[in-house]
């Protein structure tokens, strides 16, 4: 390419240039924008040598302390992102607005490649400075972009595959941009249209989080066309403050309502545009803050599912712990902080981002289903379904069109349109077979073809149906014994074990205290979240949890409804199994409950008769808010002698 060529540039010629160095004419749009403005805006010269413009480590520390918070929420972003795409030998690098590069996760292999590249942290990726590039062009196209080898305007960076996608302020400006580069050209166009996808989630997900810590103090309604997306990263966020105005929205708000401007919504009052008066949302906000409700915007008529947050100060919770918790997928809250658990996710996410099924092996409530939900929201196909189905909970003679699906008439009493099934359903999205080990022989069968074939026949059709699969199998089954017993197809399992994470149990997790803290905030959606005592806290730790998270959350519903109006959770809450496996492991014999009556089972028939009051003694009702059966509830009944009034 020829110095001469730096003076003004007319589209056409611009556009044969790219198509020289490209060798195909489908150059998409961006990069010609952007090869314009560096000819004719900042009379860059294509073939020009190297020369990176590297800030000092004081004004860099300046740029790095301007971002304070999200710079912490960026970098943990980054490192999920990086695990997703490790071993690709890829670069994850966060910029400023100004393109100066703030951080960066670099594959260990390849720094000195990366280095040579100018992609070093203090560098300046502007348009002006380096041309045609994932910063820089992001920040003026204020959109995610790829740009890939030759589309680099500067010749020298012609070896990068570079992935950017802008992370939007509160205000809806470029506030940083996170890229993904690798310093290679292998990559294909499938594979930088993946990697662009994980990029923009991330991007997305530090520009929610962002929206939500600044406005800690304000009434946040979070909304969505769809039920299942509300609380997840694609929802829509309206702040308003005290006096009902709007005080900000989020992208995702101006999508879903139909609007293109900030302008014409912030300033107004939320019943101008939702018919939802301030007092009724501080009601929702204080009494219903996990409760979805649909409402209909006033413009349109469109119908969305909502929730409200009250300010967190109101709630007495705004510590960086649960600020950070508010900013977190729920299913990614309950894989914890335990070194095993974390292990296990970005294994999985690395795998199945590649589309490598995924076996979880697990005791019965160790939380495989809401591990496979976590995976699914950190892939790129998040926005798609996630479909479970639990082959032991269907019958046997319902599994086969549960999951295949049938056509109309396929059978007698067959639906009169038919029906899709779960693998049909699941197309696009992710399959989660949970206790796969109890499916039939006769369906792993047909199973296996699916699996390998891609394509589905429902009962009664005669065509087969594409469909795109990414599976997710759980089992607490040894499946390699059942394949010795003949009870396990071999090369069924061979074709879901793309690889077996084992999931410990609660009693092997070491971190037990945050996940009580998590799911009781679950379990007490209304009010203030209970405070549970030092003896309290010290047998929740110290039982051996059989029956893993799922029997935990029962203790804590169960507990949290019979603390009573102060709040605080004691031995007395947590029910006669913990109890006397505490006094087994050095309780005082003062407080272990006997057969006569003593202080803890006073404690536990006057906190029964309390709820049984509080429910006018129905006991379906008073069985379903503590968390138990109606014949368990009626055995306690009888164990503290409470008599039931006709």
């Amino acid at each position: 390419m020829n110095h001469a060529l730096s003076g003004r540039q007319p589209s056409s010629q611009i556009a044969s240039l790219l198509r020289a160095r490209m060798g195909t004419a489908r150059v998409a749009p961006h990069v010609t924008s952007s090869w314009d403005r560096c000819f004719n805006r900042y009379s860059m010269e294509p073939d020009a040598k190297r020369n990176t413009i590297v800030l000092d480590t004081h004004s860099l520390g300046d740029r790095q302390q301007k971002l304070g918070e999200l710079l912490n929420v960026a970098r943990a972003e980054m490192e999920n992102l990086y695990e997703q795409i490790a071993g690709s030998g890829y670069a994850v690098i966060l910029s400023d607005a100004d393109a100066v590069v703030l951080s960066a996760v670099t594959d260990p292999h390849m720094k000195r490649e990366f280095r040579g590249a100018g992609l070093w942290i203090g560098a300046v990726w502007s348009e002006q400075n380096e041309g045609t590039n994932g910063l820089g062009t992001a920040i003026a196209e204020r959109m995610p972009v790829i740009v890939h080898c030759g589309e680099h305007f500067r010749q020298y960076n012609a070896g990068l595959s570079c992935c950017g996608a802008p992370i939007l302020d509160v205000n809806g400006d470029v506030l940083a941009v996170l890229d993904a580069s690798a310093a290679s050209s292998a990559d294909t166009r499938l594979v930088q249209s993946h990697t662009m996808a994980l990029v923009n989630m991330s991007a997305n997900l530090i520009s929610r989080c962002h929206f939500l810590s600044q406005f800690q103090d304000a009434w946040i309604l979070r909304f969505h066309s769809r039920a299942e997306f509300v609380g997840l990263l694609h929802e829509a966020l309206i702040a308003i403050d005290g006096s009902g105005h709007i005080i900000a929205v989020n992208e995702s708000a101006l999508i879903q309502l139909g609007m293109n401007e900030r302008d014409k919504l912030v300033g107004r009052l939320l019943e101008e545009v939702i018919p939802l008066d301030f007092a009724t949302l501080e009601q929702r906000a204080a009494n219903e803050p996990t409760t979805l409700w649909p409402m209909r915007d006033i413009a349109y008529g469109r119908r969305f599912f909502a929730n409200a947050r009250a300010p967190l100060g109101r709630c007495n919770q705004n510590s960086a712990a649960t600020v950070a918790m508010q900013t977190t997928e729920p299913s990614r809250q309950h894989i914890g902080s335990d070194p095993r658990m974390q292990r296990n996710l970005n294994c999985a996410r690395k795998l199945f981002g590649r589309r490598v099924p995924i076996l979880l092996q697990g005791a019965t409530g160790t939380g495989k289903e809401v591990f496979a939900k976590a995976l699914h929201q950190s892939s790129s196909w998040a926005d798609r379904p996630f479909v479970a189905v639990n082959c032991a909970a269907i019958p046997e003679s319902l599994i086969e069109s549960e999951l295949f699906g049938y056509t109309r008439g396929a059978f007698t009493d067959a639906a009169r349109e038919g029906h899709v099934g779960k693998i049909r359903q699941s197309s696009g999205g992710t399959l989660f077979l949970d206790e796969i080990g109890d499916m039939p022989l006769i369906l792993q069968t047909r199973l296996l073809r699916v699996l390998e074939e891609h394509e589905i026949v429902p009962l009664g059709g005669d065509s087969a149906i594409p469909v795109d699969l990414h599976v997710i199998s759980a089992t607490h089954h040894d499946l390699q014994q059942m394949m010795q017993q003949g009870s396990f197809r071999e090369d069924l399992y061979y074709r879901l074990n793309g690889i077996t994470l084992d999931l410990p149990t609660l009693h092997e997790r070491t971190d037990k205290a945050q996940l009580i803290q998590i799911l009781l905030r679950e379990e007490s959606p209304q009010g203030p979240l209970p405070q549970i005592d030092d003896a309290a806290m010290e047998q929740l730790l110290d039982y051996p949890w059989p029956g893993n998270i799922r029997q935990l959350r029962n203790v804590l519903r169960t507990a949290a409804a019979l603390c009573g109006s102060d709040g605080m959770i004691d031995l007395s809450h947590l029910g006669s199994e913990l109890v006397s496996t505490r006094s087994r492991t050095g309780l005082p014999p003062s407080i272990v409950p006997t057969e006569g009556p003593g202080p803890l089972r006073t404690a536990e028939r006057d906190a029964l008769r309390r709820e049984l009051e509080r429910m006018h003694w129905n006991i379906s009702r008073t069985a379903a808010t503590l968390g138990v059966s109606r014949n368990t509830l009626y055995r306690k009944i009888r164990k503290h002698d409470i008599v039931l009034p006709d």
